[in-house]
């Protein structure tokens, strides 16, 4: 059999075409919305990082954004991650999810977390959130998505189990 070799990429090289875009680069209409909906358990997959990065974008777009965390997505907004000390970057990333969600509400973007989930769920208390993060009634996730709906936001709704 022969052998194939090439020589490996090396630090720097691009190995796929990074440009030009597609589409056109959308910026929001003044007044638009966008939701983003976050059921999704933190540093189980990628999806709560990414959705992170979708919402930081939307603002930056120029979105009115929510960012819902319900169920298992309230422990993304916890001030209390760390290693060894609170704030501490017990491994490379650890604290990605409280920068971004940190970045989205410097930028504008609102961050809001159920009181059921936080409580019953997790044994969190509203002081346990990021500053900035809103504690909401378990009644209200559903009337955000639809208070969203009527304004014609775009939604997007993430869940893991």
């Amino acid at each position: 059999m022969t052998m194939v070799s090439i020589p490996a990429p090396s630090i720097g090289d691009e190995i796929v075409n990074h440009g030009p875009k597609v589409y056109e680069d959308i910026k929001a209409n003044p007044g638009e919305k966008a939701l983003i909906c976050m059921h999704t358990m933190p540093f189980e997959g990628s999806v709560g990082l990414i959705n992170m990065l979708t919402a930081t974008r939307l603002v930056r777009k120029g979105y009115d954004l929510t960012f819902l965390l319900y169920g298992p997505g309230v422990l993304m907004a916890s001030a209390a991650r760390g290693f060894p000390k609170v704030g501490d970057e017990g491994f490379a990333g650890n604290m990605a999810y409280n920068k971004q969600l940190t970045t989205i509400m410097n930028e504008g973007g609102k961050v809001v977390a159920c009181r059921f989930a936080m409580a019953a769920l997790y044994g969190m208390r509203e002081t346990d959130l990021l500053p900035g993060v809103q504690g909401i009634h378990p009644l209200d996730i559903l009337d955000c998505i639809l208070t969203h709906q009527r304004a014609g936001a775009l939604i997007l709704s993430t869940w893991t189990v």
